[in-house]
């Protein structure tokens, strides 16, 4: 089994976005409001490479983007949980597992044991986080240079961010840029956004998102 503590690296805002799928705005948001910061940061925030992440704090981040982006689950109430869990220090996002249910965070019953939303009893979706640290490392590795025939597409790939539709060769969920979008973020500001996408990319997630909206 991989020892996450024992992994030495640093990754600057540009590697965490591309592994993560967060918006490096939405990693300095959360750095300025005290929620996640990263592990070192220059005197001089305005300096290119001024702010690094460890590994431990990627695989951290990426189970807060399957939380916050792709559950929908309110960063107020992730900070509640952060406050209510705080013994955990920085273990909480990396060894404990988690559920969602109703755009809400959850553990394992205590008396039962069972996954479930105490008001509901609904089935709760449960993220191990063994299986995210190893789709970090993979995705480490896998940073490289697109081919142009895997410009411009939208996939759907079994086990890839939980079989959401991103754009081809990234982990970048097409639902985020339509967010983007949406926030009245033109085409140049999304890819400042994401420095890995390309116009046609935009364009295919925004098609994608208004074609599956109409079906």
């Amino acid at each position: 089994m991989l020892d996450i503590g024992s992994v030495l690296a640093a990754f600057s805002e540009e590697h965490v976005s591309r592994v993560t799928g967060l918006s490096i705005g939405r990693l300095r948001y959360w750095a300025r409001t005290g929620f996640f910061q990263p592990s070192f940061v220059e005197d001089d925030p305005r300096l290119p490479y001024s702010r690094f992440y460890s590994f431990k704090q990627v695989v951290a981040l990426r189970t807060l983007e399957m939380l916050r982006v792709q559950n929908g689950v309110p960063l107020q109430h992730l900070r509640r949980v952060a406050e209510k869990l705080g013994h955990l220090k920085d273990d909480l996002w990396t060894k404990t597992s988690l559920f969602v249910a109703n755009r809400k965070v959850v553990f394992s019953d205590p008396i039962t044991g069972k996954p479930q939303e105490v008001v509901s009893g609904q089935f709760v979706m449960e993220y191990p986080l063994i299986q995210i640290v190893k789709e970090t490392s993979e995705s480490i590795e896998a940073i490289g240079a697109r081919s142009p025939d895997q410009l411009g597409k939208v996939v759907k790939i079994r086990g890839v961010n939980r079989n959401a539709w991103t754009v081809s060769c990234t982990r970048i969920p097409s639902v985020s840029v339509r967010r983007l979008h949406e926030d009245g973020y033109s085409v140049d500001q999304i890819i400042s956004e994401y420095p890995d996408l390309t116009e046609a990319d935009v364009h295919a997630a925004l098609s994608h998102d208004e074609a599956v909206g109409a079906a």
